[in-house]
């Protein structure tokens, strides 16, 4: 019914979707459930800069991606819960896994990045130590700022709220308020 209402409507933007979506669940490792939307230039990168990195990237009912959105696994994971907003020209990575739970809101142009690079060996060039993955946990009914970093080892608790431009390099407890560089609990939501 909805794809005979939009051909006689001669709005196709659903349509377009449902074969984006189609056509993104044949590559292996990628499940994007087909009630979930994805703005026109959401970038789902398994490979990056000549390499497969693989990986696996799972998005679940209710989602909404905007425009500009990278998702990149590097071989890890990006599991994204029921209900998630993630705002224009985010950047997401999944090297040690990136956990987001339901319900959770993303502003724009905030990067998560669940790994860090070694530098403890001063005979060696960074670029050649091993990459520390522990990866992220975010929880469920959490609203992050816009511009927000928030850097591996962190689990974000449930109801949390992260104040836009804040840098996140510790956990925060259920229903903390945080925010400053680097972001600290100002009060809790109870």
């Amino acid at each position: 019914m909805t794809y005979l209402r939009a051909l006689l409507s001669k709005d196709f933007s659903w349509l377009r979707l449902q074969v984006q979506i189609h056509l993104l669940n044949r590559k292996p490792n990628v499940q994007i459930s087909p009630k979930s939307y994805l703005g026109k230039d959401v970038k789902f990168q398994l490979t990056s800069d000549g390499y497969n990195l693989g990986g696996h990237i799972s998005v679940s009912d209710g989602v909404r991606i905007s425009d500009g959105v990278i998702l990149a696994p590097y071989g890890g994971s990006i599991d994204i819960g029921e209900n998630v907003y993630i705002g224009p020209y985010c950047v997401l990575y999944g090297h040690g896994g990136l956990k987001i739970g339901k319900d959770t809101l993303i502003a724009a142009h905030t990067v998560i990045i669940p790994a860090n690079h070694s530098f403890e060996d001063i005979s060696a060039p960074i670029r050649e130590q091993p990459v520390k993955c522990r990866g992220i946990q975010i929880g469920e009914n959490v609203w992050i700022g816009s511009g927000v970093r928030i850097l591996d080892g962190v689990f974000v608790g449930n109801g949390c709220v992260v104040g836009a431009g804040s840098v996140v390099t510790e956990s925060l407890e259920d229903f903390a308020v945080a925010a400053g560089v680097p972001a600290k609990v100002i009060k809790l939501r109870t």
